[in-house]
């Protein structure tokens, strides 16, 4: 479901957090200070938009992992009703799939609550103060990567690294809801 742009929070800051990622480590706000530029993805293992743009995901990571930016995913589904979402889960697939990013587990939920967070794939995008400065799609085709004629997250991941402001309109992401416990 897209997000309304009254819920986009554009200058909010980064709340912080504590979790545990699919590659041993826990992971905190503060473990990316050194990094100009935050991408913090709300994913999960079996939303239908995340499986079609995770190759995208994993090969934003890739292609700026030598800049100042970092991109992390975290899955707050609740495990119960989605056990393909489980932390087990969530460590096969991402060995099999070969993610380069860090995928933390967010078992509470606290952090998918503190950062209003809607969808698989909601995405945020913070400059080096953490500050919002894009929440938005990743580009204008979820479905087919080969129709794709805007790459509105690389574009605006960009500017940001360029010490640029955003300057094209947001278009809110699509994807399932995020599966909260009841």
């Amino acid at each position: 479901m897209p997000v309304s742009p009254n819920e986009l929070h554009i200058g909010s800051k980064a709340h912080p957090f504590s979790l545990p990622a699919t590659d041993g480590n826990v992971y905190s706000l503060r473990d990316f200070d050194e990094k100009d530029v935050l991408c913090i993805i709300f994913s999960c293992n079996h939303c239908p938009y995340v499986k079609a743009v995770e190759e995208r995901i994993n090969s934003i990571a890739g292609k700026y992992s030598d800049s100042s930016f970092v991109l992390i995913c975290i899955n707050s589904n609740d495990d119960s009703v989605y056990p393909e979402d489980s932390f087990e889960e969530m460590k096969k697939r991402s060995t099999e799939k070969g993610f380069v990013f860090p995928y933390l587990r967010d078992e509470s939920q606290n952090t998918a609550k503190a950062y209003d967070a809607i969808c698989t794939p909601d995405i945020f995008l913070y400059d080096k103060e953490r500050v919002l400065k894009y929440r938005g799609r990743i580009d204008d085709n979820w479905k087919d990567e080969s129709a794709v004629k805007s790459k509105d997250l690389e574009r605006a991941i960009e500017l940001l690294l360029a010490g640029k402001e955003i300057d094209f309109e947001m278009v809110p992401s699509m994807g399932c809801s995020i599966k909260w416990r009841t």
